[in-house]
Protein backbone atom coordinates (compact mmCIF):
# COMPACT_ATOMS: atom_id res chain seq x y z
CA UNK A 1 0.00 0.00 0.00
CA UNK A 2 2.58 2.59 0.59
CA UNK A 3 4.62 1.60 -2.71
CA UNK A 4 0.70 2.92 -4.51
CA UNK A 5 0.44 6.13 -2.06
CA UNK A 6 4.19 6.59 -3.30
CA UNK A 7 3.34 6.51 -7.20
CA UNK A 8 0.09 8.46 -6.57
CA UNK A 9 1.84 11.01 -4.90
CA UNK A 10 4.43 10.98 -7.88
CA UNK A 11 1.47 11.34 -11.29
CA UNK A 12 0.06 13.75 -8.95
CA UNK A 13 3.16 15.62 -8.46
CA UNK A 14 3.74 15.16 -12.45
CA UNK A 15 0.42 16.42 -13.18
CA UNK A 16 0.90 19.75 -11.84
CA UNK A 17 4.35 20.09 -13.39
CA UNK A 18 2.63 19.26 -16.73
CA UNK A 19 0.02 21.55 -16.28
CA UNK A 20 2.41 24.08 -14.68
CA UNK A 21 4.27 24.14 -18.02
CA UNK A 22 1.81 24.10 -20.41
CA UNK A 23 -0.18 27.36 -18.57
CA UNK A 24 3.19 28.91 -17.99
CA UNK A 25 4.05 28.01 -21.39
CA UNK A 26 0.48 29.37 -23.40
CA UNK A 27 0.84 32.39 -21.09
CA UNK A 28 4.44 33.35 -22.31
CA UNK A 29 2.98 32.57 -26.26
CA UNK A 30 -0.28 35.06 -25.50
CA UNK A 31 1.57 37.70 -24.29
CA UNK A 32 4.70 37.67 -26.75
CA UNK A 33 1.74 37.58 -29.63
CA UNK A 34 0.36 40.58 -27.80
CA UNK A 35 3.95 42.02 -27.82
CA UNK A 36 4.57 41.61 -31.56
CA UNK A 37 0.99 42.98 -32.30
CA UNK A 38 1.71 46.54 -30.49
CA UNK A 39 4.97 46.08 -32.26
CA UNK A 40 3.35 45.59 -35.86
CA UNK A 41 0.59 48.59 -35.13
CA UNK A 42 3.23 50.83 -34.12
CA UNK A 43 5.06 50.37 -37.11
CA UNK A 44 2.49 50.82 -39.25
CA UNK A 45 1.07 54.20 -37.29
CA UNK A 46 4.71 55.86 -37.57
CA UNK A 47 4.89 54.98 -41.69
CA UNK A 48 1.74 56.41 -41.53
CA UNK A 49 2.44 59.85 -39.61
CA UNK A 50 5.80 59.79 -42.21
CA UNK A 51 3.54 59.35 -45.48
CA UNK A 52 2.39 62.44 -47.53
CA UNK A 53 1.18 62.83 -51.13
CA UNK A 54 -0.14 66.09 -52.67
CA UNK A 55 -1.86 66.98 -55.97
CA UNK A 56 -1.36 69.46 -58.18
CA UNK A 57 -4.91 70.74 -60.00
CA UNK A 58 -2.68 72.84 -62.60
CA UNK A 59 -1.49 69.39 -63.22
CA UNK A 60 -4.38 67.50 -64.13
CA UNK A 61 -5.62 67.16 -67.36
CA UNK A 62 -8.54 65.07 -69.80
CA UNK A 63 -7.67 63.48 -72.77
CA UNK A 64 -10.15 61.14 -74.40
CA UNK A 65 -11.19 58.91 -71.80
CA UNK A 66 -7.80 59.36 -69.43
CA UNK A 67 -7.85 61.41 -66.58
CA UNK A 68 -4.03 62.57 -66.09
CA UNK A 69 -2.80 63.82 -62.61
CA UNK A 70 0.53 64.09 -60.78
CA UNK A 71 1.10 63.17 -57.22
CA UNK A 72 4.11 64.44 -55.18
CA UNK A 73 5.62 62.62 -52.29
CA UNK A 74 5.42 65.35 -49.46
CA UNK A 75 5.93 63.02 -46.94
CA UNK A 76 9.29 61.08 -45.38
CA UNK A 77 8.17 57.75 -46.48
CA UNK A 78 8.64 55.85 -49.68
CA UNK A 79 5.49 55.00 -51.00
CA UNK A 80 5.89 51.84 -53.05
CA UNK A 81 2.64 49.93 -52.73
CA UNK A 82 0.66 50.96 -55.94
CA UNK A 83 -1.06 47.73 -55.81
CA UNK A 84 -3.24 48.90 -52.60
CA UNK A 85 -3.53 52.58 -53.64
CA UNK A 86 -7.04 53.05 -55.08
CA UNK A 87 -8.01 56.71 -57.10
CA UNK A 88 -11.44 57.64 -56.67
CA UNK A 89 -13.31 60.60 -59.12
CA UNK A 90 -17.06 62.03 -59.28
CA UNK A 91 -18.33 64.04 -62.24
CA UNK A 92 -20.39 67.37 -62.11
CA UNK A 93 -23.66 65.08 -61.98
CA UNK A 94 -22.65 64.69 -58.72
CA UNK A 95 -23.27 60.79 -59.21
CA UNK A 96 -21.52 57.44 -57.39
CA UNK A 97 -17.88 58.02 -56.49
CA UNK A 98 -15.98 55.79 -59.54
CA UNK A 99 -13.28 53.83 -58.00
CA UNK A 100 -10.17 52.64 -59.74
CA UNK A 101 -7.70 50.02 -59.02
CA UNK A 102 -3.96 49.96 -60.17
CA UNK A 103 -3.14 48.79 -63.19
CA UNK A 104 0.59 47.54 -63.40
CA UNK A 105 0.22 45.86 -67.12
CA UNK A 106 -0.98 49.22 -68.09
CA UNK A 107 -3.36 47.86 -69.85
CA UNK A 108 -5.68 50.63 -70.22
CA UNK A 109 -8.72 49.07 -69.45
CA UNK A 110 -11.59 51.16 -68.16
CA UNK A 111 -11.91 51.54 -63.86
CA UNK A 112 -7.91 51.31 -63.81
CA UNK A 113 -5.42 53.51 -63.31
CA UNK A 114 -1.36 53.51 -63.69
CA UNK A 115 1.84 55.02 -62.69
CA UNK A 116 2.55 56.83 -66.71
CA UNK A 117 6.50 57.61 -65.00
CA UNK A 118 8.11 59.07 -62.31
CA UNK A 119 10.40 61.97 -62.58
CA UNK A 120 13.95 61.71 -61.28
CA UNK A 121 13.57 58.06 -60.43
CA UNK A 122 17.07 56.97 -59.64
CA UNK A 123 17.49 55.96 -55.83
CA UNK A 124 15.13 53.12 -56.03
CA UNK A 125 13.26 52.41 -59.44
CA UNK A 126 9.57 52.58 -59.65
CA UNK A 127 9.02 53.38 -56.02
CA UNK A 128 8.21 57.02 -54.85
CA UNK A 129 11.02 58.44 -52.84
CA UNK A 130 10.34 61.92 -50.83
CA UNK A 131 10.52 64.98 -53.07
CA UNK A 132 9.64 62.80 -56.17
CA UNK A 133 6.41 63.13 -58.19
CA UNK A 134 4.69 60.54 -60.13
CA UNK A 135 2.92 60.86 -63.23
CA UNK A 136 -0.43 58.96 -63.53
CA UNK A 137 -3.81 58.00 -65.42
CA UNK A 138 -7.00 56.58 -64.62
CA UNK A 139 -9.27 55.43 -67.52
CA UNK A 140 -12.75 56.55 -66.87
CA UNK A 141 -15.91 56.07 -69.02
CA UNK A 142 -19.32 58.54 -68.36
CA UNK A 143 -19.01 62.14 -67.65
CA UNK A 144 -15.58 63.77 -67.54
CA UNK A 145 -14.64 63.70 -63.58
CA UNK A 146 -14.11 66.88 -61.70
CA UNK A 147 -12.75 65.51 -58.40
CA UNK A 148 -10.06 63.28 -58.15
CA UNK A 149 -8.96 61.28 -54.92
CA UNK A 150 -5.13 59.32 -54.46
CA UNK A 151 -5.31 57.00 -51.22
CA UNK A 152 -1.90 54.98 -50.56
CA UNK A 153 -1.92 51.77 -48.65
CA UNK A 154 -1.48 53.16 -45.25
CA UNK A 155 -4.78 55.07 -45.55
CA UNK A 156 -3.40 58.92 -46.43
CA UNK A 157 -4.62 60.54 -49.49
CA UNK A 158 -4.91 63.78 -51.13
CA UNK A 159 -7.91 65.61 -52.78
CA UNK A 160 -8.59 67.93 -55.38
CA UNK A 161 -11.05 69.55 -57.73
CA UNK A 162 -10.00 70.51 -61.20
CA UNK A 163 -11.59 72.58 -64.33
Amino acid sequence: MAVAEIIGAAIGVLLLIVVAYILVGSTLTASETVVNAQKDITLVNEARLKTAISLNKNEISVSGSGLNFSVTNTGNEIVSDFSHMDVYTTDNGLSEYAHYKYDKDKSGAVGSWTITKIDNDYIHPNQLDPGEKAWGMAVFSGPRPVWVQITTSNGVYAQTTFP
